[in-house]
């Protein structure tokens, strides 16, 4: 992962890119990830795309704290907060029950949403912690083609 710390001005164009439907590749606690706002059809599809995945597969949705992600989950019941944070930040996708179909593109585009959410939360060392301003969440997926390996390196991240 990057050793290099990123910074105030780094979260600002992450900001920028994902309120212009773009799609962000960034550095997280596992591998590199891809992400994109995950309520703009034109950047999902985007990040579809450049991974050659296939629409219908899921993805999940990132925050980068856990504060934020469970603002965003209000039904979330008690046991299920307690859960969240005795795992999160980890690195770790929760499969979560989504009664609400929040967020449904990361649910599968065009599938209208599912009952099922993936959520993430990465444990970020200090380098990445400025990360933790970005309070919004990210559609994000592996900075890879679909079913090849994972972009551990950033010269890993050839989605040409």
């Amino acid at each position: 992962m990057s050793a290099t710390p990123l910074t105030p001005a780094d979260v600002d164009a992450l900001r920028r890119c994902i309120a212009r439907a773009g799609v962000a590749l960034f550095p997280a606690d596992t591998v590199y990830g891809l992400g994109c706002d995950p309520d703009s059809q034109a950047a999902v599809r985007r990040l579809y795309a450049l991974k050659g995945r296939p629409a219908t597969r899921p993805a999940a949705v990132m925050f980068f704290a856990l504060a934020p992600a469970l603002r965003a989950l209000p039904e979330l019941e008690p046991r299920e907060r307690a859960a969240l944070r005795a795992l999160l930040p980890g690195p770790l996708t929760l499969l979560l029950r989504n009664p609400q179909r929040r967020f449904p593109l990361a649910c599968g585009p065009g599938a209208g949403g599912s009952e099922t959410l993936g959520l993430r939360v990465p444990l970020l060392p200090d380098n990445l912690a400025a990360l933790c301003a970005f309070e919004r969440p990210l559609l994000q997926s592996s900075a890879n083609l679909s079913r090849e390996p994972a972009a551990r390196l950033l010269a890993d991240a050839d989605l040409d």
